[in-house]
């Protein structure tokens, strides 16, 4: 979502005429666009805020702080640092050319704009860095209130985008010529349940999938007690949507689970990622999982590992808890000593990396539909791609092939990428 927003972001600023720049020394204005997920989120802002005191000094560039970290904190955000010009929340940056204006006419010291946070923004173009993959929100906020999490006090409540706004941003995406559409929101599959019009996740994926153009459609994130039969069976039968599913876990203890408003158990968590396996033959599953929570025992962390065994997922995104002021869980006893979270991760991640080794190796032979991204970065003598899995592939051939599908035969599996051929 931050960097859909801040490819909104960089065409606001574009149309009133400004040039992005790589030397921040060099810039009239600079906006951060910051994220409070987790407390360490903070301390990198106020340091690249530090670095850009000496170029206000120096050239009197803008400085504007926006996203969740700006909304959370709002007008004291700007008393602790005068060098910021313009604060402004998420629902709010299509004010920045009034905030700049106001700015400019030297009648404001501060612009502070972190109202209006449970409406509908208005649509706001953009154009992405990469030439293959547009992301659409489709959801904004959220109801769910983990305990661990401050996303629904700064984004507010559960939003749903109209149906027919987000069809037409997909069609002129894929008439543009992307080939990969990125669905957003804090929970995607939640969609609709604020609208009128009977339309949920599910209608809106196979209306998608009707649109004509060659493309493949992703979504996060989902929440696994919202995932119902009828989004599992719209992407089974629509090749469109891709082959890799983000299932949020958290955690594998039915009593953690709990503690974090989570509302499912870890046997209902397994029985859906069962039947999302074998209902949709090929997919692969990632995963987020938190260690560490509050009163998380031995016992409580080895059916985390246990679920990550039973499931296998392709990869996760783990993470040690940390407390997040303003969070029910932030207030909770039972807090883990630091030693324990990092050894408990680290175990963690070894058995991640098998199981993402064991999914790699079941690549191999097989012949695999992937999206050319371009020359690889580390060597641009080859290219480099994604399965509908995601999985990153690397192959020989013609750099004219970069935004198109091929498919490529894998000869060799690595942890976390394939080499393989091109055949027809």
């Amino acid at each position: 979502m931050n960097v859909n927003e801040s490819a909104k972001i960089k065409s606001i600023l574009q149309n009133m005429g400004y040039n992005v720049i790589e030397d921040v020394s060099e810039a009239d204005a600079v906006f951060l666009n910051t994220c409070t997920v987790r407390e360490g989120a903070a301390t990198q802002i106020y340091g690249k805020l530090g670095e850009l005191m000496a170029v206000k000094e120096e050239r009197g560039t803008i400085i504007g702080i926006t996203g969740c970290f700006a909304q959370e904190q709002g007008e004291e955000l700007a008393k602790k640092f005068p060098v910021i010009d313009i604060v402004m929340g998420n629902q709010n940056i299509g004010k920045i050319p009034t905030a700049i204006e106001k700015i400019e006419s030297g009648d404001f010291k501060h612009v502070i704009y972190t109202g209006d946070e449970d409406d509908l923004p208005p649509r706001l173009d953009a154009e992405f860095d990469s030439k293959k993959t547009a992301s659409i929100p489709i959801t904004y906020g959220c109801n769910n209130f983990c305990t661990y999490c401050i996303v629904p006090y700064v984004r507010g409540r559960e939003r749903s985008v109209p149906m027919p706004q987000i069809l037409d941003e997909v069609k002129v995406f894929v008439e543009k010529g992307y080939r990969e559409i990125m669905l957003l929101g804090q929970n995607v599959n939640s969609y609709g349940n604020d609208l009128e019009t009977g339309e949920n996740f599910a209608v809106l994926l196979e209306e998608i999938c009707k649109i004509d153009g060659e493309f493949l459609v992703r979504f996060v994130s989902p929440h696994p007690k919202d995932f119902g039969d009828d989004v599992i069976d719209v992407i089974a039968r629509n090749e469109k949507v891709a082959r890799c599913l983000h299932l949020p876990l958290q955690s594998g203890s039915s009593r953690i689970l709990k503690l974090m408003n989570r509302k499912y158990t870890k046997e209902q968590y397994i029985e859906l990622a069962e039947k999302i396996k074998s209902k949709i033959p090929g997919v692969a599953l990632t995963a987020d999982i938190i260690v560490g929570f509050p009163h998380e025992t031995e016992e409580d962390f080895l059916d985390t590992l246990d679920v990550v065994d039973k499931i296998g997922f392709e990869t996760s995104f783990m993470f040690m808890y940390s407390p997040r002021k303003g969070t029910a869980a932030a207030k909770m006893d039972g807090q883990l000593d630091q030693e324990v979270k990092k050894e408990r991760l680290q175990r963690l991640i070894d058995l991640q990396n098998r199981k993402s080794k064991e999914a790699s190796d079941s690549y191999k032979g097989k012949v695999e539909r992937v999206l050319v991204e371009g020359p690889s970065r580390k060597n641009e003598e080859v290219l480099t791609g994604r399965t509908s899995t995601n999985k990153v592939v690397l192959f020989a051939g013609d750099k004219e092939l970069e935004g198109t599908f091929v498919n490529v035969k894998i000869n060799e599996c690595k942890t976390w990428s394939l080499y393989g051929e091109i055949v027809d």
